[in-house]
């Protein structure tokens, strides 16, 4: 792969702003600065830093973001603030969009890629890849809410959700911890308003396997590995233990 076509497939930068950079020095391949724009690359072996910050050879990107309110999950909305503006350089390529959706007032863990094919199967909802949420009601929480979400609820405009399962994070009487295994448009809060509730405060802590990092701050991002992403394919967090967690925190 020559080194242009490399650089452009995995930063934000045209082939033409590319080879001017290379000319200028700014690009280095194992160390050495190269003025070749069309010197041969291999991703798996060779170190390529671009302005002096290296430029992953992986040929999808994985970041996780802790988002905070005020950011619409989009990657270009006029007037509006994006969650990508909160992705640094170094993490941007052309193709990175979000993974499903977190409303502009909710916070939390929110996946991005350029992998199309596995942004489908988180959002397929055959691919059953389970979102867990903390929330926060208006109003107490109610014994009969559980059975209700258990058996799946009725929305207002008639649309069926799938069975899913809640609890009262202990010690508290308005937390809630949900897991559902779709994803409905602000689903959350349209099931907790068919319960006669209002949900003022709504958090993702999970996706699959995946735990958003105690320590990732809010408007901060990571990246993940190939086997972070098969991880939250393929495994399922335990629901009673987050709820443990959650009930620590809350303490």
């Amino acid at each position: 792969m020559r080194l242009d076509q490399f650089l452009s497939a995995r930063t934000m930068y045209s082939r033409r702003e590319l080879r001017q950079m290379i000319t200028k020095g700014k690009v280095t391949v194992d160390g050495a600065v190269t003025k070749r724009a069309d010197l041969p690359v291999d991703p798996e072996q060779n170190t390529v830093l671009l302005c002096g910050k290296h430029v992953s050879g992986d040929q999808y990107l994985y970041v996780l973001l802790h988002k905070p309110k005020g950011y619409v999950t989009s990657t270009d909305e006029p007037g509006q603030h994006t969650v990508m503006e909160l992705i640094p350089p170094e993490m941007c390529r052309k193709e990175l969009c979000p993974v499903g959706r977190l409303d502009k007032d909710s916070t939390g863990m929110l996946l991005l890629t350029d992998d199309g094919q596995l942004a489908h199967q988180v959002i397929a909802a055959r691919s059953h890849v389970a979102k867990y949420y903390r929330i926060t009601l208006a109003r107490p929480w109610e014994d009969d809410y559980a059975p209700q979400i258990a058996a799946g609820i009725t929305l207002a405009d008639g649309a069926q959700c799938m069975p899913a399962q809640a609890a009262l994070v202990p010690g508290t009487t308005h937390e809630v911890l949900i897991c559902l295994h779709e994803g409905k448009y602000h689903q959350v809060r349209r099931m907790f308003a068919a319960l006669g509730n209002h949900v003022s405060e709504l958090e993702r802590v999970a996706l699959g396997g995946l735990l958003l990092p105690p320590d990732l701050a809010l408007g901060d991002c990571i990246l993940l590995s190939e086997k972070d992403v098969q991880k939250m394919l393929k495994c399922e967090t335990d629901f009673a233990s987050l709820l443990q967690t959650h009930q620590r925190s809350s303490s």
